[in-house]
C-alpha cells in the first residue's frame, strides 16, 4: 500500500491539475506490477518495479532498441528510477490470448512474425547480454530442482542425474550452434497486445542475444494456448520463407530449421516447468499449475521424435506414468 501511495503522489506531482484514478492493469511473475492511470482524456500505464528487487534500466534500453527496429512498444513518458516507477503509453487491454481464435489466429500470428523479423533484422552483437551456455544450463536445471524434487517429490538416482546432465549439454550444443539474434525471451500471447500497429509488445526487459528459434518457440509452443501441429507447421514455414527473403540467417533447409526449433523448445519447456513449479511452491502462485500439462505435452512430443532425447522421455515416464487422459489443445 505504501508503494501505491508513492506512485499516486509521483503521478500527482507530474499532473497536478489533472484528476486521475489508478487501477491494477496486470502483474507478472516477477516483483513488477502495472497500474492503469485513467485521466479525463486518456489512459497511461505505470510500472511499479521496487528498486531493491527490480531494475528499470533494461526495460528502458530494450524499449529503445525494439522501437528503433520498427515495432510497437510502450513509449516511456516519464521515469523515476530512484523509486522504481516508469510512466508508459497504454497499448490497450486486449491481449493476443484474449483475441486468438480459429478465425483470427492466422492474421495475428502473421503480424507477430513480421514484428519478430524486424526485431531480428535489427540485431547486433555486444548490445544485449549473451544467451550463453551458463544461462541455458542454469535455466534447465530449474527442472530437476523445482519440478522433479519439489513438485513431484521424486529423488533422482545418480544415474538419472548423470543422464539429465548429458542431455542438457546435448541440448545446449544445438542451441549455441544456432544463429544469434535479439531474443525477447517471452514472446507469447500474454505479452502481445492487439493494437495498431499490431502487435503491441510488452515484458521485453529480459531480452538477450541468442538462438534465432527461441522466440518462435515462445510464440507457437505457448504455455497458455495450444494449436494443432499442422497449423503451427504452416505458420512456421511462412515465417521461415519470409525470414529467408529478409536475409535472416535461418537454415536453407526447413527440416534443419525445424529440428533447431524443436530442440530449442525442449530447453524452454524444461525451464518453464521449473519456473511454474517454483512460482507455486515458493511464491504461492497456483494459477500456473493449470498450464503445466500443455507444457509437458510439448516436451514429451519433442522427446518422442529424437533419439538423443529418448532417455529424457524414459525418465518422464518413470516419474509421471502416462494415463489415458490426453492433454487437449485449446483449438
Amino acid at each position: 500500500m505504501k508503494r501505491q501511495q508513492l506512485l499516486h503522489d509521483w503521478l500527482k506531482n507530474l499532473y497536478p491539475d489533472q484528476p486521475f484514478t489508478l487501477a491494477p492493469a496486470s502483474a507478472d511473475a516477477s516483483f513488477r506490477r502495472y497500474f492503469r492511470a485513467t485521466f479525463t482524456d486518456r489512459t497511461l500505464i505505470v510500472m511499479d518495479a521496487p528498486p531493491e528487487k527490480e531494475d528499470c534500466l533494461p526495460f528502458i534500453r530494450v524499449a529503445k532498441l525494439f522501437a528503433e527496429a520498427g515495432v510497437n512498444t510502450p513509449q516511456i513518458i516519464s521515469q523515476n528510477l530512484d523509486q522504481g516507477f516508469l510512466l508508459l503509453s497504454d497499448l490497450g487491454k486486449i491481449t493476443y490470448l484474449e483475441a486468438l481464435n480459429t478465425d483470427s489466429n492466422r492474421l495475428l500470428y502473421q503480424d507477430a512474425c513480421n514484428a519478430l523479423i524486424r526485431i531480428q533484422l535489427a540485431s547486433k552483437p555486444d548490445i544485449l547480454p549473451v544467451y550463453d551456455e551458463a544461462m541455458l544450463l542454469r535455466e534447465m536445471r530449474l527442472f530437476p530442482e523445482w519440478y522433479i524434487a519439489k513438485h513431484l517429490n521424486y529423488v533422482l538416482t545418480e544415474k538419472q542425474h548423470a543422464m539429465l546432465e548429458i542431455t542438457f549439454h546435448k541440448i545446449v550444443q544445438n542451441n549455441l550452434a544456432q544463429p544469434r539474434v535479439y531474443v525477447h525471451r517471452d514472446y507469447h500471447s500474454r505479452n502481445l497486445m492487439v493494437t495498431a500497429p499490431n502487435p503491441g509488445i510488452l515484458d521485453f526487459q529480459d531480452a538477450v542475444y541468442g538462438p534465432i528459434t527461441y522466440d518462435l518457440v515462445s510464440l507457437f509452443k505457448d504455455a497458455y494456448i495450444g494449436w494443432r501441429e499442422a497449423d503451427v507447421l504452416d505458420w512456421l514455414i511462412r515465417y521461415w520463407e519470409n525470414a529467408r527473403k529478409a536475409g535472416l540467417p535461418v537454415h536453407a533447409d526447413f527440416g534443419e530449421f525445424y529440428r533447431d526449433y524443436e530442440w530449442m523448445g525442449v530447453q524452454r519447456h524444461l525451464k518453464v516447468l521449473g519456473i511454474f513449479a517454483r512460482l507455486y511452491h515458493r511464491d504461492g502462485k497456483e494459477g500456473y499449475l493449470k498450464d503445466m500439462p500443455l507444457v509437458m505435452n510439448y516436451l514429451r512430443k519433442a522427446c518422442e521424435r529424437y533419439i538423443d532425447l529418448k532417455p529424457l522421455l524414459n525418465l518422464l515416464d518413470v516419474m509421471e506414468p502416462q494415463t489415458d487422459k490426453q492433454v487437449g489443445y485449446t483449438f
